[in-house]
Protein backbone atom coordinates (compact mmCIF):
# COMPACT_ATOMS: atom_id res chain seq x y z
CA UNK A 1 0.00 0.00 0.00
CA UNK A 2 2.75 2.26 0.89
CA UNK A 3 4.03 1.55 -2.43
CA UNK A 4 1.15 2.45 -4.08
CA UNK A 5 1.12 5.68 -2.51
CA UNK A 6 4.36 6.74 -3.12
CA UNK A 7 3.20 6.18 -6.88
CA UNK A 8 0.59 8.08 -6.44
CA UNK A 9 2.67 11.04 -4.62
CA UNK A 10 -0.08 11.45 -2.36
CA UNK A 11 1.80 10.04 0.87
CA UNK A 12 -0.08 9.31 4.11
CA UNK A 13 -2.91 11.82 3.48
CA UNK A 14 -5.26 8.71 5.12
CA UNK A 15 -2.87 9.02 8.86
CA UNK A 16 -1.83 11.05 11.60
CA UNK A 17 -0.44 9.56 14.48
CA UNK A 18 -3.00 9.75 18.00
CA UNK A 19 -1.88 12.21 20.12
CA UNK A 20 -3.60 13.76 23.56
CA UNK A 21 -1.59 16.92 22.68
CA UNK A 22 -3.81 17.88 20.05
CA UNK A 23 -6.86 18.27 22.22
CA UNK A 24 -4.85 21.09 23.40
CA UNK A 25 -3.60 22.82 19.78
CA UNK A 26 -7.51 22.62 19.00
CA UNK A 27 -8.35 24.04 22.04
CA UNK A 28 -6.18 26.88 21.93
CA UNK A 29 -7.32 27.53 18.38
CA UNK A 30 -11.10 27.43 18.83
CA UNK A 31 -11.17 28.56 22.20
CA UNK A 32 -8.02 31.62 22.95
CA UNK A 33 -9.99 33.66 25.41
CA UNK A 34 -11.66 30.89 27.28
CA UNK A 35 -10.43 29.69 30.80
CA UNK A 36 -9.11 26.79 30.84
CA UNK A 37 -7.85 26.40 34.66
CA UNK A 38 -8.89 27.79 37.94
CA UNK A 39 -7.21 27.55 41.04
CA UNK A 40 -7.30 29.66 44.07
CA UNK A 41 -7.01 32.98 42.87
CA UNK A 42 -5.65 32.40 39.46
CA UNK A 43 -7.31 32.06 35.99
CA UNK A 44 -5.31 31.00 32.63
CA UNK A 45 -7.20 31.06 29.29
CA UNK A 46 -6.40 28.12 26.43
CA UNK A 47 -3.98 30.98 25.14
CA UNK A 48 -2.25 31.03 28.69
CA UNK A 49 -2.33 27.63 29.06
CA UNK A 50 -0.80 26.43 25.81
CA UNK A 51 1.96 29.36 26.14
CA UNK A 52 2.93 28.01 29.43
CA UNK A 53 3.12 24.80 28.46
CA UNK A 54 5.28 25.03 25.42
CA UNK A 55 7.42 27.12 28.25
CA UNK A 56 7.65 24.03 29.82
CA UNK A 57 8.38 21.71 26.78
CA UNK A 58 11.04 24.28 25.50
CA UNK A 59 12.80 24.70 28.78
CA UNK A 60 12.91 20.95 29.51
CA UNK A 61 14.82 21.20 26.31
CA UNK A 62 16.85 24.02 26.81
CA UNK A 63 17.81 22.07 29.97
CA UNK A 64 19.27 18.84 27.75
CA UNK A 65 15.97 16.78 27.77
CA UNK A 66 16.87 13.73 25.27
CA UNK A 67 13.52 12.41 23.52
CA UNK A 68 12.87 9.42 26.19
CA UNK A 69 14.21 10.69 28.89
CA UNK A 70 11.88 10.41 32.03
CA UNK A 71 10.58 13.42 33.58
CA UNK A 72 9.30 13.32 37.28
CA UNK A 73 6.82 15.00 39.23
CA UNK A 74 5.58 15.20 42.79
CA UNK A 75 2.56 17.47 43.31
CA UNK A 76 -0.84 17.93 44.27
CA UNK A 77 -3.52 18.54 41.58
CA UNK A 78 -2.06 21.96 40.98
CA UNK A 79 -1.27 23.80 37.58
CA UNK A 80 2.26 22.65 36.88
CA UNK A 81 1.02 19.04 37.14
CA UNK A 82 -1.29 19.58 34.66
CA UNK A 83 0.90 21.28 32.65
CA UNK A 84 3.22 18.83 32.94
CA UNK A 85 1.23 16.14 31.00
CA UNK A 86 1.62 18.33 27.70
CA UNK A 87 5.23 20.42 28.58
CA UNK A 88 6.70 16.87 29.28
CA UNK A 89 5.49 14.96 25.84
CA UNK A 90 5.87 18.02 23.43
CA UNK A 91 9.61 17.87 23.92
CA UNK A 92 10.14 14.29 24.19
CA UNK A 93 10.01 13.10 27.30
CA UNK A 94 7.89 10.37 29.33
CA UNK A 95 6.07 11.77 32.64
CA UNK A 96 6.41 9.95 35.51
CA UNK A 97 3.42 11.35 38.03
CA UNK A 98 4.55 10.61 41.56
CA UNK A 99 1.63 9.68 44.40
CA UNK A 100 3.08 11.62 47.40
CA UNK A 101 1.44 10.08 50.03
CA UNK A 102 3.99 7.47 48.94
CA UNK A 103 6.84 7.22 51.73
CA UNK A 104 10.56 8.31 51.10
CA UNK A 105 12.11 5.50 50.37
CA UNK A 106 9.35 3.84 47.55
CA UNK A 107 9.26 7.66 45.76
CA UNK A 108 13.30 6.91 45.61
CA UNK A 109 12.67 3.92 44.44
CA UNK A 110 10.31 5.23 41.94
CA UNK A 111 13.06 7.94 40.86
CA UNK A 112 16.11 5.24 40.41
CA UNK A 113 14.16 2.75 38.55
CA UNK A 114 12.24 5.04 36.26
CA UNK A 115 15.91 6.60 35.68
CA UNK A 116 14.30 10.10 35.62
CA UNK A 117 16.68 12.55 34.90
CA UNK A 118 14.38 15.39 36.33
CA UNK A 119 11.75 15.77 38.96
CA UNK A 120 9.47 18.52 39.71
CA UNK A 121 8.40 18.53 43.57
CA UNK A 122 5.61 20.67 45.03
CA UNK A 123 7.51 22.29 48.59
CA UNK A 124 4.60 20.37 50.68
CA UNK A 125 6.65 17.30 49.54
CA UNK A 126 10.16 18.22 49.59
CA UNK A 127 11.43 15.89 52.03
CA UNK A 128 10.33 12.80 49.90
CA UNK A 129 13.82 13.57 48.04
CA UNK A 130 16.52 12.48 49.08
CA UNK A 131 20.00 12.04 47.71
CA UNK A 132 19.28 11.08 44.53
CA UNK A 133 21.27 11.48 41.19
CA UNK A 134 18.87 14.01 39.61
CA UNK A 135 19.91 16.33 36.91
CA UNK A 136 18.04 18.74 38.09
CA UNK A 137 15.41 19.48 40.36
CA UNK A 138 12.76 22.00 40.38
CA UNK A 139 10.46 23.31 43.29
CA UNK A 140 6.92 24.11 42.84
CA UNK A 141 5.59 27.01 45.35
CA UNK A 142 2.28 26.86 43.86
CA UNK A 143 2.28 30.74 44.09
CA UNK A 144 2.13 31.66 40.09
CA UNK A 145 4.25 34.54 41.32
CA UNK A 146 7.34 35.11 39.39
CA UNK A 147 9.85 34.40 42.00
CA UNK A 148 8.60 30.59 42.08
CA UNK A 149 11.23 28.62 41.22
CA UNK A 150 8.58 26.96 38.62
CA UNK A 151 8.28 29.96 37.01
CA UNK A 152 11.35 30.84 36.93
CA UNK A 153 12.16 27.34 35.19
CA UNK A 154 9.50 28.20 32.57
CA UNK A 155 10.83 31.64 31.73
CA UNK A 156 13.76 29.91 30.64
CA UNK A 157 11.67 28.66 27.95
CA UNK A 158 10.20 30.33 24.60
CA UNK A 159 6.52 30.41 23.48
CA UNK A 160 7.46 29.84 20.10
CA UNK A 161 6.34 26.02 18.78
CA UNK A 162 7.95 23.55 18.64
CA UNK A 163 9.28 21.14 15.77
CA UNK A 164 9.10 17.72 17.17
CA UNK A 165 6.58 15.49 16.40
CA UNK A 166 5.45 11.86 17.13
CA UNK A 167 7.12 9.35 15.23
CA UNK A 168 4.82 6.94 16.50
CA UNK A 169 1.55 6.79 18.75
CA UNK A 170 2.90 3.76 20.11
CA UNK A 171 5.41 5.43 22.04
CA UNK A 172 5.64 6.08 25.95
CA UNK A 173 3.58 8.99 26.60
CA UNK A 174 3.33 8.15 30.69
CA UNK A 175 4.90 5.71 33.35
CA UNK A 176 2.33 5.23 36.61
CA UNK A 177 3.74 3.45 39.04
CA UNK A 178 0.80 1.26 41.37
CA UNK A 179 0.66 1.68 44.79
CA UNK A 180 2.89 -1.10 45.77
CA UNK A 181 0.77 -3.35 48.45
CA UNK A 182 2.38 -6.16 47.40
CA UNK A 183 6.17 -5.78 46.69
CA UNK A 184 8.03 -2.67 45.29
CA UNK A 185 5.39 -0.57 43.00
CA UNK A 186 4.95 -1.65 39.42
CA UNK A 187 5.53 1.18 36.64
CA UNK A 188 2.69 0.40 34.28
CA UNK A 189 3.76 2.24 30.70
CA UNK A 190 1.07 4.24 28.93
CA UNK A 191 1.40 5.09 24.95
CA UNK A 192 -0.47 8.17 22.73
CA UNK A 193 -2.52 5.95 21.21
CA UNK A 194 -4.10 4.70 24.67
CA UNK A 195 -4.24 7.86 26.46
CA UNK A 196 -5.68 9.55 23.09
CA UNK A 197 -8.51 6.88 23.05
CA UNK A 198 -8.93 6.81 26.92
CA UNK A 199 -9.16 10.13 27.13
CA UNK A 200 -12.35 10.17 24.41
CA UNK A 201 -13.57 7.70 26.40
CA UNK A 202 -14.09 9.52 29.25
CA UNK A 203 -15.69 12.63 26.98
CA UNK A 204 -18.25 10.40 26.06
CA UNK A 205 -18.99 7.91 29.21
CA UNK A 206 -19.18 11.18 31.23
CA UNK A 207 -20.74 13.64 28.60
CA UNK A 208 -18.17 16.04 28.84
CA UNK A 209 -18.92 18.87 26.65
CA UNK A 210 -17.54 22.93 25.54
CA UNK A 211 -19.69 23.98 29.38
CA UNK A 212 -18.12 21.27 31.40
CA UNK A 213 -16.86 22.48 34.61
CA UNK A 214 -14.47 19.73 35.88
CA UNK A 215 -13.42 19.32 39.67
CA UNK A 216 -9.91 18.04 40.48
CA UNK A 217 -10.74 15.59 43.45
CA UNK A 218 -9.49 12.50 41.89
CA UNK A 219 -5.75 12.91 41.93
CA UNK A 220 -3.91 13.71 39.05
CA UNK A 221 -0.57 11.46 39.11
CA UNK A 222 -3.21 8.12 39.24
CA UNK A 223 -3.56 7.21 35.89
CA UNK A 224 -2.84 10.70 34.73
CA UNK A 225 -5.88 11.37 36.40
CA UNK A 226 -8.14 8.40 34.40
CA UNK A 227 -7.17 10.72 31.28
CA UNK A 228 -9.15 13.59 32.37
CA UNK A 229 -5.78 15.64 32.50
CA UNK A 230 -6.93 15.32 28.44
CA UNK A 231 -10.59 14.86 28.16
CA UNK A 232 -11.33 17.96 29.75
CA UNK A 233 -8.89 19.83 27.60
CA UNK A 234 -10.06 18.00 24.37
CA UNK A 235 -13.30 19.26 24.67
CA UNK A 236 -12.31 23.16 25.68
CA UNK A 237 -13.99 22.55 29.44
CA UNK A 238 -12.91 24.09 32.40
CA UNK A 239 -10.06 22.38 35.24
CA UNK A 240 -10.37 23.56 38.68
CA UNK A 241 -7.25 22.18 41.11
CA UNK A 242 -7.42 21.67 44.31
CA UNK A 243 -4.71 20.89 46.55
CA UNK A 244 -6.73 18.26 48.79
CA UNK A 245 -9.84 16.81 48.87
CA UNK A 246 -11.30 18.93 51.67
CA UNK A 247 -15.09 18.75 51.50
CA UNK A 248 -16.35 22.29 53.24
CA UNK A 249 -13.63 23.67 49.88
CA UNK A 250 -15.42 21.47 47.66
CA UNK A 251 -18.86 22.36 48.47
CA UNK A 252 -18.13 26.02 48.39
CA UNK A 253 -16.39 25.48 44.81
CA UNK A 254 -19.62 23.41 43.92
CA UNK A 255 -21.44 26.64 44.18
CA UNK A 256 -19.05 29.58 43.20
CA UNK A 257 -17.41 28.00 40.16
CA UNK A 258 -20.61 25.76 38.92
CA UNK A 259 -18.82 22.31 39.24
CA UNK A 260 -21.11 20.46 36.49
CA UNK A 261 -18.06 16.82 37.07
CA UNK A 262 -15.63 15.32 39.71
CA UNK A 263 -14.63 11.94 40.24
CA UNK A 264 -13.60 10.06 43.52
CA UNK A 265 -13.56 6.79 45.38
CA UNK A 266 -16.47 5.92 47.95
CA UNK A 267 -15.04 7.27 50.76
CA UNK A 268 -14.47 10.79 49.13
CA UNK A 269 -17.86 10.87 48.09
CA UNK A 270 -19.50 9.46 51.61
CA UNK A 271 -16.72 12.26 53.38
CA UNK A 272 -19.33 15.00 50.85
CA UNK A 273 -22.36 13.25 51.95
CA UNK A 274 -21.65 13.53 55.79
CA UNK A 275 -20.53 17.39 55.94
CA UNK A 276 -22.49 19.81 57.39
CA UNK A 277 -22.82 21.84 54.19
CA UNK A 278 -23.99 18.63 52.16
CA UNK A 279 -27.11 20.43 50.37
CA UNK A 280 -29.01 19.63 47.52
CA UNK A 281 -27.70 20.91 44.00
CA UNK A 282 -29.91 23.31 41.67
CA UNK A 283 -28.51 21.13 38.63
CA UNK A 284 -27.16 18.16 37.35
CA UNK A 285 -23.60 16.99 38.75
CA UNK A 286 -22.41 13.92 37.18
CA UNK A 287 -19.76 12.07 39.48
CA UNK A 288 -17.62 8.69 38.60
CA UNK A 289 -17.36 6.49 41.56
CA UNK A 290 -14.74 3.67 41.76
CA UNK A 291 -12.12 2.90 43.66
CA UNK A 292 -13.85 -0.38 45.79
CA UNK A 293 -17.51 -1.52 44.81
CA UNK A 294 -19.66 0.98 46.21
CA UNK A 295 -22.90 0.20 48.32
CA UNK A 296 -27.13 0.33 47.20
CA UNK A 297 -26.70 3.05 49.88
CA UNK A 298 -24.43 5.86 48.66
CA UNK A 299 -25.79 5.51 45.03
CA UNK A 300 -29.26 6.40 46.87
CA UNK A 301 -28.00 9.14 48.92
CA UNK A 302 -25.73 10.75 46.05
CA UNK A 303 -28.94 10.72 43.24
CA UNK A 304 -31.32 12.18 46.46
CA UNK A 305 -28.70 15.35 46.05
CA UNK A 306 -29.00 15.95 42.57
CA UNK A 307 -25.77 14.21 41.84
CA UNK A 308 -25.90 11.42 39.07
CA UNK A 309 -23.28 8.83 40.11
CA UNK A 310 -21.61 6.59 37.12
CA UNK A 311 -19.94 3.34 38.34
CA UNK A 312 -16.69 2.94 36.28
CA UNK A 313 -14.53 -0.03 37.00
CA UNK A 314 -10.91 -0.24 36.03
CA UNK A 315 -6.96 0.11 37.13
CA UNK A 316 -3.43 1.43 37.05
CA UNK A 317 -2.90 -0.90 33.85
CA UNK A 318 -5.90 0.22 31.88
CA UNK A 319 -5.24 4.06 31.99
CA UNK A 320 -7.97 3.81 34.68
CA UNK A 321 -11.67 3.27 34.15
CA UNK A 322 -12.42 0.41 31.50
CA UNK A 323 -16.03 -0.39 32.32
CA UNK A 324 -19.26 1.33 32.97
CA UNK A 325 -22.42 0.46 34.49
CA UNK A 326 -24.54 1.61 31.70
CA UNK A 327 -28.13 2.72 32.58
CA UNK A 328 -31.04 1.11 30.45
CA UNK A 329 -34.42 2.82 29.48
CA UNK A 330 -36.89 1.93 32.40
CA UNK A 331 -34.29 2.23 35.02
CA UNK A 332 -35.62 5.38 36.24
CA UNK A 333 -38.76 3.95 36.58
CA UNK A 334 -37.83 1.43 39.24
CA UNK A 335 -37.72 2.29 42.95
CA UNK A 336 -34.63 3.27 44.28
CA UNK A 337 -32.84 0.67 45.86
CA UNK A 338 -33.40 -1.41 42.27
CA UNK A 339 -31.96 1.31 40.52
CA UNK A 340 -28.80 1.60 43.09
CA UNK A 341 -28.11 -2.40 43.19
CA UNK A 342 -28.36 -2.49 39.06
CA UNK A 343 -26.06 0.40 39.36
CA UNK A 344 -23.49 -0.90 41.63
CA UNK A 345 -22.62 -3.51 39.23
CA UNK A 346 -19.21 -2.94 37.13
CA UNK A 347 -21.34 -3.29 33.59
CA UNK A 348 -19.79 -3.49 30.23
CA UNK A 349 -16.72 -2.40 28.58
CA UNK A 350 -16.09 1.55 27.16
CA UNK A 351 -17.15 2.85 23.86
CA UNK A 352 -13.70 2.59 23.03
CA UNK A 353 -12.50 -0.61 24.76
CA UNK A 354 -12.74 -4.06 23.58
CA UNK A 355 -15.41 -6.77 25.41
CA UNK A 356 -14.18 -8.18 28.51
CA UNK A 357 -13.87 -12.12 29.48
CA UNK A 358 -15.08 -13.71 32.80
CA UNK A 359 -13.41 -17.27 32.69
CA UNK A 360 -12.92 -19.72 34.95
CA UNK A 361 -9.81 -22.20 35.84
CA UNK A 362 -9.78 -23.54 32.27
CA UNK A 363 -9.70 -20.21 30.67
CA UNK A 364 -13.59 -20.54 29.43
CA UNK A 365 -16.13 -18.27 29.77
CA UNK A 366 -18.61 -18.61 32.47
CA UNK A 367 -22.63 -18.88 32.48
CA UNK A 368 -24.44 -15.58 32.41
CA UNK A 369 -26.50 -16.90 35.24
CA UNK A 370 -25.26 -14.24 37.99
CA UNK A 371 -23.66 -17.03 39.55
CA UNK A 372 -20.69 -18.73 38.32
CA UNK A 373 -17.56 -16.73 39.06
CA UNK A 374 -14.68 -15.98 37.11
CA UNK A 375 -11.55 -14.06 36.45
CA UNK A 376 -11.83 -10.67 34.06
CA UNK A 377 -9.58 -10.80 31.46
CA UNK A 378 -9.30 -7.65 28.90
CA UNK A 379 -7.66 -6.52 25.84
CA UNK A 380 -6.70 -3.69 23.67
CA UNK A 381 -5.69 -0.08 23.14
CA UNK A 382 -6.52 1.17 26.89
CA UNK A 383 -4.66 -1.76 28.54
CA UNK A 384 -0.79 -0.82 28.87
CA UNK A 385 2.36 -2.39 26.91
CA UNK A 386 3.67 -3.93 30.36
CA UNK A 387 5.41 -3.01 33.23
CA UNK A 388 9.01 -0.89 32.66
CA UNK A 389 11.55 -2.65 33.14
CA UNK A 390 10.45 -5.76 34.22
CA UNK A 391 9.48 -8.41 31.64
CA UNK A 392 9.09 -11.45 34.18
CA UNK A 393 5.55 -9.57 35.55
CA UNK A 394 4.50 -8.10 32.53
CA UNK A 395 4.52 -11.73 30.74
CA UNK A 396 2.34 -13.09 33.92
CA UNK A 397 -0.21 -9.88 33.74
CA UNK A 398 -0.56 -10.20 29.94
CA UNK A 399 -0.14 -14.05 29.73
CA UNK A 400 -1.71 -14.84 26.35
CA UNK A 401 -2.49 -11.43 25.21
CA UNK A 402 -5.06 -10.72 27.86
CA UNK A 403 -4.67 -8.60 30.72
CA UNK A 404 -5.52 -10.65 33.94
CA UNK A 405 -6.93 -8.77 36.90
CA UNK A 406 -6.87 -10.49 39.64
CA UNK A 407 -10.59 -9.79 40.11
CA UNK A 408 -13.78 -11.97 39.92
CA UNK A 409 -16.75 -11.75 39.03
CA UNK A 410 -20.33 -12.84 37.30
CA UNK A 411 -22.00 -12.10 34.53
CA UNK A 412 -25.58 -11.63 34.70
CA UNK A 413 -28.00 -12.38 32.27
CA UNK A 414 -27.86 -8.95 30.24
CA UNK A 415 -24.02 -9.56 29.90
CA UNK A 416 -23.63 -6.95 32.27
CA UNK A 417 -20.60 -8.33 34.90
CA UNK A 418 -20.57 -7.56 38.68
CA UNK A 419 -17.54 -8.45 40.72
CA UNK A 420 -17.50 -10.44 43.68
CA UNK A 421 -13.89 -10.73 45.17
CA UNK A 422 -10.55 -10.79 44.20
CA UNK A 423 -9.25 -14.07 43.79
CA UNK A 424 -6.81 -14.17 47.28
CA UNK A 425 -10.29 -12.67 49.05
CA UNK A 426 -12.74 -15.63 48.53
CA UNK A 427 -13.55 -17.31 52.01
CA UNK A 428 -14.56 -20.86 51.44
CA UNK A 429 -16.16 -21.90 55.05
CA UNK A 430 -17.39 -25.49 55.26
CA UNK A 431 -17.13 -26.26 51.41
CA UNK A 432 -19.41 -22.42 50.88
CA UNK A 433 -17.53 -19.79 48.65
CA UNK A 434 -18.51 -16.43 50.38
CA UNK A 435 -17.61 -13.35 48.30
CA UNK A 436 -16.68 -10.80 50.57
CA UNK A 437 -17.88 -7.84 48.97
CA UNK A 438 -21.43 -9.17 49.49
CA UNK A 439 -20.94 -9.63 53.19
CA UNK A 440 -19.24 -5.93 53.23
CA UNK A 441 -22.12 -4.54 51.65
CA UNK A 442 -24.45 -5.59 53.96
CA UNK A 443 -22.31 -4.31 57.19
CA UNK A 444 -22.21 -1.25 55.18
CA UNK A 445 -26.40 -0.38 55.40
CA UNK A 446 -25.64 0.05 59.20
CA UNK A 447 -26.54 3.64 59.16
CA UNK A 448 -23.45 3.96 61.55
CA UNK A 449 -20.80 2.46 59.63
CA UNK A 450 -18.86 3.96 57.05
CA UNK A 451 -16.47 1.14 55.46
CA UNK A 452 -16.02 -2.27 55.94
CA UNK A 453 -13.62 -4.86 55.19
CA UNK A 454 -14.20 -8.58 55.36
CA UNK A 455 -11.46 -11.16 55.89
CA UNK A 456 -10.83 -14.89 56.85
CA UNK A 457 -10.41 -15.95 60.18
CA UNK A 458 -9.31 -19.31 60.86
CA UNK A 459 -12.06 -21.79 62.47
CA UNK A 460 -11.44 -24.87 63.89
CA UNK A 461 -15.19 -26.09 62.43
CA UNK A 462 -15.42 -24.51 59.16
CA UNK A 463 -11.94 -24.08 58.61
CA UNK A 464 -12.43 -20.13 57.97
CA UNK A 465 -15.06 -17.69 58.66
CA UNK A 466 -15.50 -13.83 57.40
CA UNK A 467 -14.47 -11.25 60.34
CA UNK A 468 -15.71 -7.62 59.54
CA UNK A 469 -13.30 -4.77 60.56
CA UNK A 470 -15.45 -1.89 60.19
CA UNK A 471 -14.82 2.00 60.63
CA UNK A 472 -17.66 4.14 62.38
CA UNK A 473 -18.48 7.72 60.75
CA UNK A 474 -17.40 10.64 62.69
CA UNK A 475 -19.80 11.48 65.68
CA UNK A 476 -21.81 8.03 65.49
CA UNK A 477 -21.87 4.84 67.76
CA UNK A 478 -22.35 1.30 67.53
CA UNK A 479 -21.35 -1.83 69.13
CA UNK A 480 -19.41 -4.66 67.92
CA UNK A 481 -22.53 -6.91 69.30
CA UNK A 482 -25.22 -4.17 67.44
CA UNK A 483 -23.42 -4.42 64.16
CA UNK A 484 -23.09 -8.50 64.29
CA UNK A 485 -26.60 -8.77 64.88
CA UNK A 486 -27.69 -6.07 62.06
CA UNK A 487 -25.37 -8.51 59.77
CA UNK A 488 -27.22 -11.33 60.52
CA UNK A 489 -30.33 -10.37 59.89
CA UNK A 490 -29.20 -9.82 56.60
CA UNK A 491 -27.02 -12.53 55.31
CA UNK A 492 -27.46 -16.42 55.00
CA UNK A 493 -26.00 -18.02 58.02
CA UNK A 494 -22.98 -19.66 55.94
CA UNK A 495 -22.20 -15.79 54.90
CA UNK A 496 -22.59 -13.94 58.34
CA UNK A 497 -19.40 -12.66 60.05
CA UNK A 498 -18.15 -14.96 63.18
CA UNK A 499 -16.47 -11.53 64.44
CA UNK A 500 -16.98 -7.63 64.45
CA UNK A 501 -13.95 -5.56 65.19
CA UNK A 502 -14.58 -1.64 65.21
CA UNK A 503 -11.01 -0.07 64.16
CA UNK A 504 -9.42 2.17 62.07
CA UNK A 505 -8.82 0.64 58.56
CA UNK A 506 -5.30 0.17 57.32
CA UNK A 507 -5.50 1.83 53.83
CA UNK A 508 -3.29 2.42 50.49
CA UNK A 509 -1.58 5.53 49.71
CA UNK A 510 -4.31 6.22 47.15
CA UNK A 511 -7.38 4.91 49.86
CA UNK A 512 -7.89 1.74 48.86
CA UNK A 513 -8.48 -0.70 51.95
CA UNK A 514 -5.26 -3.18 52.97
CA UNK A 515 -7.14 -5.84 53.35
CA UNK A 516 -3.84 -7.91 52.98
CA UNK A 517 -2.80 -6.44 56.54
CA UNK A 518 -6.21 -7.47 58.14
CA UNK A 519 -5.93 -10.80 56.99
CA UNK A 520 -1.98 -11.26 57.78
CA UNK A 521 -3.13 -10.16 61.46
CA UNK A 522 -6.00 -12.97 61.90
CA UNK A 523 -3.28 -15.96 60.63
CA UNK A 524 -0.27 -14.41 62.06
CA UNK A 525 1.74 -17.43 63.27
CA UNK A 526 0.19 -20.20 60.46
CA UNK A 527 1.74 -21.34 57.27
CA UNK A 528 -1.22 -21.20 55.67
CA UNK A 529 -4.03 -18.27 55.26
CA UNK A 530 -6.66 -21.04 54.10
CA UNK A 531 -8.66 -23.08 56.34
Amino acid sequence: MTEIADALDVGLAHRTELSPLSFLQRSEFVYPDKVAVVHEDRRYTYREMGERVRRLASALLGAGLEKGDRVAFIAPNVPALLEAHYGVPAAGGVLVPINYRLNREEVQFILEHSGSRFVFVDHEFEELLGGEKLERRVRIDDTGHPDDPYEEFLAEGSTDSLPRKLEDEAEPISINYTSGTTGRPKGAVYHYRGAYLNALGEVIETQLMPSSVYLWTLPMFHCNGWCFTWAVTAVGGRHVCLRKVDPGRIWELFDAEGITHYNGAPTVQASLLDHENAHKLDRAVITTVSGSPPTAELFGRLTKIGIRPIHVYGATELYGPYMICERQEGWNELPADEQARLLGRQGVHYVIAEPVRVVDQQGEEVAADGQAMGEVLMRGNNVMTGYFEDPEQTKETLAGGWYHSGDLAVRHSDGYIELRDRKKDIIVSGGENIPTIEVENAVSEHPAVAAAAVVSMPDEKWGERPKAFVELIDGEQASEEEILAFAKERLPGYMRPAAVEIAELPRTSTGKIQKKELRDREWEGRERQIG
